[in-house]
């Protein structure tokens, strides 16, 4: 998935250091189930295929199935078939059998589940910590927090200034959900607007609070991409919280933003 995964449990236990390699394993398999960047991926050899009903295994159907759900809810502002190309494309050319779990590609397209797939990872990485209760997951700054930090208090998560290096714009305390952040410097230079191509202008980043990083992760894309007021329309719409700022410093947020936690 092009990044680095942490994890930490407060508190040891016989069973922790089994728990913990299980967690990394979701990310290892989910990785080569739903690269579009390994050949050999299950994601690549659907792909490969166009107006054949391919059957795919639980995670690539589930996750392309979520990544069709967002897209439906956000008017194609987050669109997994588009990739980083700039030529528009539609997430309406993927169709799913549920019955017979078959994904068809209408015609060629490119499938970039990254944001989702890593979700899907942190999330499924936290079901198997659960019983340990306190814990944090940070996939590239994918968190999932659980419980309670060393102090039993919930979990400090500082935002990313920006504009200005080593600085954060905000902190929110957070337990038992996942925190995911947008923005237009290192990774996030490559949002682009899935309906038109061109890069968003009027979000510098976005910040979602919501119960699981798969979900967090596609609305803070969103949220990105919409801008700032229909951006928080659309968290307040899923029941998320969040916070958007623009590259004048304007912050918008969620009415529950500093209950989250």
């Amino acid at each position: 998935m092009g990044t680095i995964v942490t994890i930490q449990v407060v508190r040891s236990s016989p069973d922790v250091e089994s728990a913990i390699d299980r967690a990394f394993g979701w990310f290892h398999e989910i990785e080569e189930r739903c690269s579009r960047f390994n050949e050999r991926s299950e994601l690549r050899q659907l792909t490969a295929q166009t107006g054949v009903a391919v059957p795919a295994s639980a995670i690539l159907y589930e996750t392309v199935r979520f990544a069709l759900m967002v897209a439906e809810e956000t008017g194609g502002a987050f669109d997994a078939t588009a990739g980083n190309s700039t030529e528009p494309r539609s997430y309406r050319d993927v169709q799913l059998d549920p019955d017979r779990r078959t994904i068809t590609l209408r015609r060629p397209l490119t499938l970039d589940l990254g944001a989702v797939a890593k979700g899907l990872a942190v999330d499924t990485a936290a079901r198997e910590l659960e019983p340990f209760q306190d814990f944090v997951i940070d996939a590239g700054g994918d968190l999932y927090l659980g419980g309670s930090n060393e102090q039993g208090e919930a979990w400090s998560v500082g935002i990313r200034h920006p504009r200005r290096d080593d600085e954060l714009i905000d902190s929110l305390r957070v337990s038992n959900q996942a925190v995911c952040t947008s923005g237009d410097y290192e990774r996030g230079r490559h949002i682009l607007d899935p309906r038109t191509g061109t890069p968003p202008e009027a979000v510098a980043s976005a910040t979602v609070v919501a119960s699981g990083a798969m979900l967090a992760d596609a609305l803070a894309t969103a949220a990105f991409v919409l801008g700032p007021e229909e951006g928080i329309q659309l968290l307040n719409r899923m029941g998320v919280e969040g916070l958007i700022v623009t590259p004048e410093l304007e912050r918008y947020e969620t009415r529950g933003l500093r209950h989250a936690g």
